[in-house]
């Protein structure tokens, strides 16, 4: 084992002894959280809702700021998928389900689908569940024409950041799409959440102006779906991320190096249930995310092993398209073309 290596492993083992007493739910801390997430989040809801025969403009603004509400009520449910966020299983089931009838995103499904992410994470058997996927050059290089047209229009930026979030999470999240033998117990558990959905959407529209109500829901959740598949496509698609096959894939690696810290306002991070302090929550995934913050505070040396993005620096991103095994490292198309005329790849 080399220096760097060897470093790496007992600084992380280090960090996981430390970290560890931050694993304790907080009720408080947890109630405070579903209150000043909820009533927020309903209050612009009803605003909107009177406003919307106004003044459209400032519904519209209104529901951005409403989307974010959303995706801190989507991180208690993912919390809660975490078996975190409260001590009881029961009430932490009860939080999620709750939760996921106001995000979209069913419960039971969607968290053994992101748990499977989080022991997979970086490794590229598995790169199609939970994960975005991500081609090598090797393998992109080896596609006919058609598909590599097809691969660049699924990379593209309206794919990627409009359609794809907005088809994720009205269409993607209601199917079961997994073919994993683990995952066939849960399908029952999904077309349920589908039929109380459903159910949920019709009664709220026979109380409530129809139009109006699923106008402002639907956009709602666009807003949501966008903002949360870019700050997951941060996370992962770094430039020196970490993927790799599954006989060299290391678990450490691929929490630390391959998830980044996402460094934004303080605003940012409490509408976002810190979510952006990805490498420590991919390190130990059962500390709840009020707790979040106070981990990097005790540990901030531990930001040295993973990549630090800014906002500006993390538009940046959005020009990956590939992994480059040789380099350990996501390249764009443009330098894909530069090594195929140089002739380092070769089609």
């Amino acid at each position: 084992m080399n220096n760097e290596k060897q470093e790496f492993i007992s600084n992380v083992k280090l960090a996981l002894k430390t970290l560890k007493k931050y694993q304790e739910p907080d009720h408080k801390k947890a109630i405070i959280q579903i209150i000043n997430s909820f009533g927020p989040f309903i209050g612009i809801w009803a605003l909107i809702y009177i406003l919307w025969d106004y003044s459209l403009v400032a519904s519209l603004l209104l529901a951005v700021v409403n989307a974010f509400f959303l995706v801190r009520i989507f991180i208690i449910q993912h919390d809660c998928g975490h078996e975190t966020f409260v001590s009881s299983k029961k009430a932490r089931n009860i939080i999620g389900y709750l939760c996921s009838l106001v995000s979209s995103v069913p419960y039971f499904y969607w968290a053994k689908s992101h748990h499977f992410h989080h022991v997979n994470n970086g490794m590229l058997e598995v790169r199609d569940i939970g994960d975005i996927d991500t081609l090598t050059v090797e393998e992109f290089s080896k596609l006919s024409k058609f598909n590599q047209f097809k691969y660049k229009i699924y990379r593209s930026p309206l794919v990627m950041f409009l359609l794809g979030p907005i088809y994720y999470i009205f269409i993607h999240n209601r199917l079961p799409l997994v073919q994993l033998k683990e995952f066939k117990r849960y399908n029952l558990s999904l077309y349920i959440n589908n039929v109380v959905y459903v159910g949920l959407i019709i009664l709220l529209c026979l109380v409530l102006d129809w139009k109006k109500f699923l106008m402002i829901h639907l956009i709602t959740l666009s807003l949501f779906s966008i903002i949360a598949i870019w700050f997951f496509y941060i996370q992962h698609q770094h430039e020196n991320g970490y993927k790799e096959w599954k006989n060299r894939w290391e678990f450490m690696y691929a929490a630390i190096k391959g998830s980044t810290y996402y460094k934004l306002p303080g605003i940012m991070n409490w509408l976002t249930g810190n979510i952006a302090i990805h490498h420590i929550h991919h390190l130990n995934p059962t500390i709840p995310n009020y707790n979040l913050k106070k981990c990097l505070e005790t540990i901030p040396w531990f930001t040295k092993f993973t990549t630090e993005l800014g906002f500006w620096e993390s538009l940046k991103l959005a020009s990956h398209k590939l992994w480059d095994e040789n380099q350990k490292r996501m390249i764009s198309f443009t330098e894909y073309y530069k090594m195929v005329d140089s002739g380092l790849i070769k089609v």
